[in-house]
């Protein structure tokens, strides 16, 4: 099988040896480490990596975070074994076995035009709570996001075939939110994924990870948390002005309902679609493409909120303001949904 196996490490001990002692043993013989900035003191690992084991070795100066790291040793792949099929990426910290990077090899020899990711079992007893539900919770927003559901998003062991190298060389991201954008990239891209259950482990409790909890949270679900605030702004403004037309500008209307949801939407609909488009997918310039995409959401979904609130309103006791935060509540995701894949869709428009 011409695959090879790349291998981010900042910092790695004993157990990157292991790993690359053991895939030596099972006829793996073509493996690239990226060391990422580690301390001068890992020098001789990465040296007998290199000088024992025949690893290819790439430094970083500094460390640049995994995502930098991964898209080093693609590009170095691609110069050092240009007829290379495939590259199986896998983490240095004993998370990974040998077995399973066969596993996921194997696998991509069959389906070499799919992304063959390691998939993990998140209820299994040795998982920590914070990696099952910061899993859980990224595999809710991947769905959310692209329509697909993805058990193991944030594994770090995956097969790649090597035709989509320059793809992911130019996705965004260099720390773990690289990971993500991958899937994200690949999702929109039509590329089948095809999950191959591998062993959950988890060494002293996943203390040697380099995963910042809140800074790389943030980055991993920066778009949705943009959206999230612009659509909180957005909602504020459509709710004061809604409330302020029932009482006064419409309140005479009997359809006063409808004539304050359709003006006060309209109002907040200009305000969302210029920061959406802007600040939370990043399209710059102007287009109509963009516009009329955004107008026929923006009907629709402002149909379904002013029926919906109205048919709701004519329940005695029930009050139409608290109606109407519930049922645009429920617009939330498939708003964020459809203007991601299809209103802002650009090559620009990455998670």
């Amino acid at each position: 099988m011409n695959h090879v196996v790349l291998i981010p490490s900042l910092n790695p001990d004993n157990s990157l040896l292991r790993l690359v002692q053991n895939l030596k043993k099972l006829n793996i013989n073509n493996i690239v480490i990226v060391n990422d900035g580690s301390d001068f003191s890992c020098r001789p690992i990465f040296d007998e990596l290199e000088n024992s084991y025949g690893c290819a070795v790439i430094a970083h100066e500094k460390n640049e975070g995994k995502g930098a790291a991964l898209k080093t040793g693609i590009a170095a792949i691609k110069n050092i074994y240009p007829d290379a099929a495939g590259i199986i990426t896998a983490d240095a910290d004993g998370q990974h076995s040998p077995d399973d990077i066969l596993h996921i090899s194997e696998a991509l020899n069959d389906n070499p035009s799919s992304l063959i990711l390691g998939a993990r079992d998140f209820n299994a007893g040795n998982v920590p709570p914070k990696s099952r539900y910061g899993n859980k919770i990224t595999s809710a927003v991947f769905f959310l996001v692209t329509g697909r559901y993805c058990a193991d998003t944030q594994t770090g062991l995956r097969g790649i075939p090597v035709g989509l190298a320059d793809e992911l060389l130019k996705t965004d991201g260099k720390r773990f939110e690289y990971e993500i954008n991958m899937l994200i990239k690949l999702a929109k891209d039509k590329i089948n994924f095809i999950e191959v259950p591998i062993a959950t482990i988890y060494e002293n409790g996943n203390r040697e990870t380099h995963f910042r909890p809140v800074k790389d949270s943030v980055l991993i679900y920066a778009q949705i948390i943009k959206f999230t605030l612009s659509s909180l702004l957005s909602f504020v403004v459509d709710i004061s002005l809604f409330s302020i037309f029932c009482a006064s500008l419409f309140a005479p209307f009997a359809d006063k309902i409808i004539y304050a949801t359709v003006a006060a939407r309209i109002l907040s609909g200009i305000f969302n679609y210029n920061v959406n488009k802007t600040a939370v997918f990043g399209i710059n310039g102007k287009s109509i493409k963009y516009f009329a995409r955004y107008a026929a959401l923006f009907l629709l979904l402002m149909f379904l909120s002013s029926i919906s609130v109205k048919a709701l309103a004519n329940i005695n006791g029930m009050n139409v303001t608290l109606i109407k935060i519930a049922v645009d509540t429920t617009l939330f995701i498939l708003s964020f949904t459809v203007q991601k894949v299809f209103v802002f869709k650009s090559e620009k428009n990455k998670i």
